[in-house]
């Protein structure tokens, strides 16, 4: 273990220094640098100054000129788009949705219709938002390599210039503290390095000579001088940037499904709308009767309850899961969530907490401490140090009550542990190997013994030695969510196919965890190419496959999958921006609710398909045969969008996350 102090601090001073973030610097486009924020403030600002104004019945022109800029404004960008798109002969939703506005401003309804507008700008201008967010955490990420690296010349001269102009075979000095400059291998120097960045691995990783070093990894108490291996463009850290990239520009277009239908169904209407006018007018129908028929017709036949069936039951369910913690992107994330069939989770700060905890004090026979002795002595020794595992001792010796002696002349070794004087007893913590070796303690010692069952168990091994004997063993282990076990049983019922475990940490490690929470499918020791490259693998056979995951290494995997979520609390930025759906508490039993939640969902959205088309068939078949009065019309129209949308509110009530919670068990 490894320690930035070379003395204690005093007794009320904090438990360790705070180790530098291994997070990327957080980039923040702002909401106003983006043109689709502004349009969309502007058009908003000018609605909510012109509705009051028409609702006390000033002037026409006073609002009238208001919600024509907001017209404008919000709806000059979406119209221009939609007008590009007609040119190359699509129709897009974006024209529709201004044809409706402008519309309904024709036949008087001019609030209507700017409130139509302010909504889909405000749309756009989330979506843009939410494009832009994920930019910055990708542009973010190459932060964690530093800008500068020490080169170490042959002849031993020191020049500091940028990670770029190195090459390959050059030597860099990695200072303690620093982040390591270049993707290579230590030639010389022992330390620990944190590199949760790259592998998700809850501990800092002991490098000695011929051990492999990533860009962007945070470097302990030791100095090291590293040979370049890979240019800068080609480090590791930079590939995940590519491949978080590629992923999101090969992942297929979302779509609500009800938009694909949407698009051919206003194709016909507008055909079926223009036959209405011009096949009675042909035959000698008065032009009157003629439009007043065909309009009808149009409002009759129009799409809106059958865009209303999906929308608000949607919405609904990523209310509802919002107030319990998880939030859902987007409508089509919301429906894409239920169509899961296989997940994949990470395990480090996913189904574990993510930071160490002390599980087992184990005095050795003939040391005459108690288990109370022993972690009160470890922690004491321990106290100065900035190590995770020494850090998790002293928290467990003050969770226990224990009063801590004043440790002195503490040292720290990296690879080995700490050594320390405690009420006049030099004591070391650390690695059980190095302190049995340096110790003499011989092979098939009880000592021994002892360290190789608690390490079977899958704990990490902390050697205490007092006066250069053994008094016992400690083990530490990356401590289970609460829940974790029953989330695993859940999806596997929902999705009829156990999770698939996709972890950077030691095989060992991962096959405990996944034993304890009944996962059989355990792939270990993966870096983050190799995670996109399984969820690829499942994709390809066929699977719709989510990803739960929290780091930068699960960032890849996030981005390609059918859908990506993303532990709230403990994800790293890239995480979060990149996945669909973010569990904000890093309640892991939420996942398969809100799976249930969006099951739910498709169901009301068919019940209200079915009651649009009941509508819309009755209303056309009565203008069409029958002579259909155009305000029965109206009603019908606006009755049968009415119904549908307070179908689709029941999603906001508790009772519906509820019932989600207990299909999800």
């Amino acid at each position: 273990m490894s320690a930035t102090l070379a003395s204690p601090p005093p007794p009320s001073s904090p438990l360790s220094p705070v180790a530098p973030s291994s997070t990327a610097p957080r980039r923040r486009t702002g909401v106003l640098a983006l043109p689709e924020a502004r349009w969309a403030a502007a058009a908003t600002a000018l609605f909510l100054l012109a509705l009051p104004l028409q609702l006390a019945d000033a002037p026409a022109w006073t609002w009238g000129v208001l919600y024509a800029l907001a017209y404008v404004t919000g709806g000059w960008e979406p119209g221009w788009e939609g007008l590009k798109a007609l040119r190359e002969r699509t129709l897009d939703v974006d024209l529709l949705m201004i044809v409706a506005a402008l519309g309904a401003a024709a036949i008087g309804q001019v609030m209507d219709g700017a409130l139509l507008i302010v909504i889909f700008a405000t749309s756009g201008a989330l979506e843009a938002l939410a494009t832009a967010r994920t930019a910055d955490s990708v542009r973010g990420l190459l932060d964690l390599a530093p800008a500068t690296a020490t080169r170490v010349d042959p002849d031993g001269h020191e020049l500091t210039l940028p990670v770029d102009e190195l090459t390959v075979g050059d030597t860099i000095l990695v200072r303690p503290g620093e982040r390591v400059g270049a993707d290579g291998r230590v030639l010389d120097g022992a330390s620990e390095v944190d590199q949760a960045t790259i592998t998700g691995e809850p501990l800092p990783a002991p490098k000695e000579p011929g051990g492999e070093v990533f860009a962007g990894t945070l470097n302990g108490t030791g100095a090291l001088r590293v040979r370049v291996e890979r240019d800068a463009s080609d480090s590791v850290i930079a590939r995940i940037v590519r491949l978080v990239e590629e992923a999101s520009e090969t992942k297929a277009p979302t779509q609500l499904f009800i938009e694909k239908v949407e698009q051919r169904y206003s194709l016909g209407m507008v055909a079926a709308t223009l036959a209405v006018f011009a096949v009675p007018l042909a035959f000698g129908t008065d032009l009157t009767d003629a439009l007043l028929r065909a309009m009808t017709f149009m409002i009759v036949a129009s799409p809106c309850a059958v865009v209303l069936a999906t929308m608000p039951p949607l919405l609904s369910a990523i209310a509802n899961a919002g107030r319990h913690g998880v939030l859902v992107k987007s409508a089509v994330v919301m429906e894409r969530l239920g169509q899961v069939d296989a997940v994949a989770l990470d395990k480090t700060g996913t189904l574990t907490e993510g930071t160490p905890r002390l599980t087992d004090v184990r005095p050795l026979p003939g040391s005459d401490l108690g288990e109370d002795d022993l972690l009160a002595l470890a922690a004491a020794a321990e106290h100065p140090s900035e190590h995770p595992l020494a850090r998790a001792v002293v928290e467990a010796a003050r969770e226990r009550g224990l009063v801590l002696s004043v440790a002195e002349d503490f040292d720290s070794t990296p690879g080995v542990g700490v050594t320390a004087a405690v009420d006049g007893c030099v004591v070391a913590v650390g690695a059980p190997g190095r302190l049995l070796d340096g110790a003499g303690v011989p092979d098939g010692s009880a000592t021994r013994l002892l360290v190789k069952e608690v390490e079977a168990s899958g704990r990490t091994a902390v050697l205490v030695v007092a006066d250069n004997v053994p008094v016992g063993v400690l083990g530490l282990a990356d401590r289970l969510r609460p829940g974790a076990a029953a989330t695993v049983s859940s999806l596997t019922e929902l999705t009829g196919t156990a999770p698939v475990l996709l972890t950077g940490d030691n095989p060992r490690a991962a096959a405990r965890l996944a034993a304890e929470v009944g996962i059989e499918d355990v792939r270990a020791g993966l870096l983050p190419q190799q995670k996109l490259g399984a969820v690829r693998e499942l994709e390809a056979a066929g699977r719709r496959v989510m990803v739960v995951g929290d780091g930068v290494n699960d960032a890849p995997a996030l981005a390609a999958a059918h859908t990506g979520v993303a532990m709230g609390r403990a994800g790293s930025d890239l995480a979060l921006e990149t996945a669909d759906a973010v569990i904000v508490r890093d309640d892991l039993t939420t996942v398969p609710a809100v799976i249930a939640l969006s099951r739910h969902a498709g169901r009301l959205v068919v019940q209200n398909l079915v009651i649009a088309g009941v509508f819309i068939a009755g209303l056309v078949a009565w203008d069409l045969i029958g002579t259909l009065p155009l305000p029965l019309g109206v009603a019908g129209h606006e009755g049968s969008t009415v119904l549908v949308g307070l179908n689709g509110l029941r999603l906001l009530r508790e009772a519906a996350w509820r019932d989600a919670v207990k299909q999800g068990r």
